[in-house]
C-alpha cells in the first residue's frame, strides 16, 4: 500500500471542521456520507455593493485560511471570466459573490491580503479572479498537494472522498454558470465545492508533512502564487482541432481567417467560438477551398441550417486566404524555441537522444520511489532543454544551475540533480 492509499485510509485524517455529523465523516461501516446541504445553508448571493461590503467586513474578521473557488461558464461564453465567486473562512461561514454584479473585487481581495487562501487546482482559477481584483500573496493548492502525495485521484470529489469521507454533489460542474438567476440547485453545489476545503487543505499538510514533501508543496505554491499572469499565445488559431489533416499554406492562411472571423463574431456576441462555427467545419473548408457560397454550402458544417448571410461571411473569409499573396501566407508549423522534438533527436544529434533517454528512465525511476507524477518532479521540457544543451562540465553543481535556470524550484533540483548528472555523463 502507497503511502498516499493509507493516507486515503487513515479515519484519523477524516476530518470534518464541524461539518455535519458531528462524530466523523464516515458511516460505521467505513461508506463515505453524502454532503447534501451546507453547515448553515445557502448563502444568499452577494449581488450589489452593500451587501459586498458586509462580505468584505465578515471575512476581513474571521481567521485561518479562507476557501476560494470560482466558476466559469466555459463552453457556452467567450472568455473565462468567473460568473460565481465562493468562499468560506473560520468566523464568516460562506459567501457566493457574483461578480457580473459586483464586478470589482479589489476590496475583497484587499481583505483577504494576509491570509491564506485554498484553492483546489489553483492555475485554473487565478486568471478568472485576477480579472475581477482577487489575487491572493499565499495559497494552498489541494489537488497540486494530492499529486505531491501520491492520490492517484485528485479531483475534488475524490480527495474530499477518500481523505474526510464525504461525497460531494457533482451534478452541476459543466452548467452555464452566466445563467441569471441562478437556480437553487446550482448554489447549493458551489457552496459545498467550498464547505470543506480548508478541512482537506489541513488533512493533506499533516500528509504532506509525513511523507516529508510539505516544504516541497509550499515551494511550489509560492511559484504559483509569484507567476505573472501568462503571455497571450502566439498564433492562436494554430490549436484549431483537427490542423494536422492541413498541409499546404494556402489551406493554412484558409484556417487563420476562418478563426479570426470566428472569434471576432464570438467576442462581440459573447458566446463560445465553438457555437458559432466548429473546428471541423474550419479544416473542411480548408481543405476544399471552396470557389463559391454553393460550394461552401455543401461541406459538413455549412449545412441548410445556415444562413446565406452567415455563409457570405464565411465565403468571405476563405476569399481573403485565397487572395494573399504568397509572402504572406503563413508558414506550415510554428517557430520552435528550444530543442527540435524528441522524435527527431536520432537524426538530428544521436549523442543527445542517447541522452534525453537515460535522463527519462532516471526521472520515472525517481518519480516512482517519491510517489508522484513525472511531471510534477521535473517538467518534461526542462529535462528535454537540459539533454539537449548540457552543461560543458557535467557535476552537481553545472546541473543544478542548469535545472534552477530553467525555473525548477530548489527541492526539484535537490532531488533531480543526481539522476540527471548520472543520465548525461553516462
Amino acid at each position: 500500500m502507497t503511502d498516499a492509499q493509507e493516507t486515503a485510509a487513515d479515519i484519523s485524517l477524516r476530518t470534518t471542521g464541524g461539518a455535519p455529523p458531528d462524530d466523523g465523516g464516515s458511516t460505521d461501516d467505513g461508506a463515505p456520507i453524502p454532503l447534501l446541504e451546507p453547515r448553515e445553508g445557502i448563502p444568499p448571493v452577494t449581488a450589489d455593493e452593500d451587501a459586498l461590503a458586509e462580505v468584505i467586513a465578515a471575512f476581513a474578521a474571521g481567521t485561518g485560511p479562507v476557501a476560494v473557488d470560482a466558476e466559469r461558464a466555459s463552453g457556452y461564453r467567450y472568455g473565462q471570466r468567473a460568473y460565481l465567486v465562493q468562499l468560506r473562512r473560520e468566523g464568516a461561514g460562506s459567501a457566493l459573490v457574483d461578480p457580473v454584479a459586483c464586478p470589482d473585487l479589489s476590496g475583497l481581495g484587499e481583505a483577504l491580503a494576509d491570509a491564506e487562501w485554498v484553492l483546489h487546482a489553483a492555475s485554473q482559477d487565478l486568471p478568472c479572479l485576477r480579472e475581477i481584483g482577487m489575487v491572493p500573496a499565499r495559497l494552498f493548492d489541494t489537488e497540486l498537494a494530492g499529486r505531491l502525495a501520491g492520490f492517484p485521484r485528485v479531483g475534488l470529489g475524490a480527495m474530499v472522498e477518500g481523505v474526510l469521507g464525504f461525497v460531494l454533489e457533482k451534478g452541476h460542474s459543466a452548467v452555464d454558470w452566466s445563467t441569471r438567476p441562478l437556480p437553487e440547485p446550482w448554489l447549493r453545489y458551489a457552496a459545498l465545492d467550498v464547505e470543506l476545503l480548508v478541512d482537506l487543505r489541513d488533512a493533506l499538510e499533516k500528509e504532506l508533512d509525513r511523507q516529508g514533501k510539505l516544504e516541497w508543496a509550499l515551494q511550489e505554491f509560492d511559484a504559483i502564487a509569484a507567476a505573472p499572469p501568462a503571455e497571450p499565445r502566439k498564433d492562436p488559431w494554430r490549436r484549431t482541432s483537427g490542423m494536422h489533416k492541413v498541409r499546404r499554406r494556402r489551406q493554412l492562411a484558409v484556417v487563420r481567417e476562418l478563426w479570426q472571423s470566428r472569434d471576432r463574431i464570438a467576442q462581440r456576441r459573447d458566446v463560445s467560438p465553438s457555437k458559432v462555427l466548429g473546428d471541423a467545419a474550419i479544416v473542411e473548408a480548408a481543405l476544399a477551398i471552396p470557389a463559391n457560397v454553393h460550394a461552401l454550402a455543401a461541406l459538413n458544417g455549412f449545412g441548410h441550417r445556415m444562413g446565406r448571410r452567415q455563409l457570405e461571411q464565411w465565403q468571405a473569409a476563405v476569399d481573403r486566404a485565397k487572395e494573399l499573396p504568397d509572402a504572406q501566407l503563413p508558414q506550415p508549423g510554428q517557430p520552435v524555441t528550444g530543442p527540435p522534438p524528441p522524435r527527431a533527436w536520432a537524426d538530428k544529434d544521436p549523442a543527445a537522444a542517447a541522452r534525453l533517454s537515460a535522463a527519462r528512465a532516471a526521472v520515472s525511476a525517481l518519480a516512482e520511489r517519491l510517489n508522484m507524477p513525472q511531471e510534477n518532479l521535473i517538467t518534461p521540457d526542462t529535462v528535454r532543454r537540459v539533454c539537449w544543451e548540457p552543461p560543458q562540465v557535467v557535476d552537481a553543481e553545472s546541473v543544478a544551475a542548469a535545472l534552477t535556470g530553467h525555473g525548477a524550484r530548489p527541492w526539484q533540483v535537490e532531488q533531480v540533480t543526481p539522476a540527471l548528472v548520472t543520465a548525461l555523463s553516462a
